[in-house]
């Protein structure tokens, strides 16, 4: 572990964690051992992170989110607060049933909503946006904006967060940054 992260006093930091440098871990949150976490990231108030989680560079975790394990999530990343995670499709209580945990990866610099719930198993594009609310039961793709229960696509989203406009001719120009995207088969890239 490194010594060079701030923790709350009220904070549990298991022994065999590992916390990159200028990260700070807030009141009544938990990193369990085996848990990764990058540089500089803030982990709200009564945050869980589970054994195995890998956590990249500069992710803001907000308050009130149990990250179990099989969840990896890229730099960059924001996940607002209450959102949920599960890793098994099919809980039971009374059934042990960690042989057949589903991991799921945020990619770099998605955002996911307030209260958003991500099913198992369901990878998270870079860049996505997904709504406050949205129960996501499929892949999302990079730069794509879903929202409602179950999520679906309703647009595009620049690195910025703004929303994309696609001409005639499949091009958009983020109106925050002026980079340009384009639309190729059924997929936003990012040109420059």
């Amino acid at each position: 572990m490194s010594n060079r992260y701030f923790a709350h006093q009220t904070a549990v930091i298991d022994e065999g964690c590992n916390i990159g440098d200028n990260t700070k871990v807030w009141h009544f949150s938990h990193i369990m051992a085996g848990a990764k976490l990058g540089r500089d990231c803030n982990i709200g108030q009564n945050v869980m992170i589970a054994n195995g989680v890998v956590v990249g560079d500069r992710v803001k975790i907000q308050n009130n989110v149990s990250v179990y394990e099989g969840v990896i999530i890229s730099e960059d990343a924001f996940i607002g607060p209450s959102v949920v995670f599960t890793n098994i499709k099919a809980p039971r209580s009374f059934i042990n049933r960690k042989h057949l945990y589903q991991n799921t990866m945020i990619g770099k610099g998605a955002t996911l909503g307030a209260n958003t719930t991500i099913i198992c198993g369901n990878d998270i594009g870079a860049f996505a946006m997904i709504g406050a609310g949205a129960v996501v039961t499929k892949k999302i793709d990079d730069y794509a904006l879903v929202i409602g229960n179950p999520a679906r696509q309703i647009g595009w989203v620049s690195q910025h967060g703004a929303r994309l406009t696609f001409d005639e001719g499949g091009i958009a120009v983020c109106p925050e940054s002026g980079d340009l995207y384009k639309l190729m088969e059924g997929k936003a890239l990012k040109l420059r």
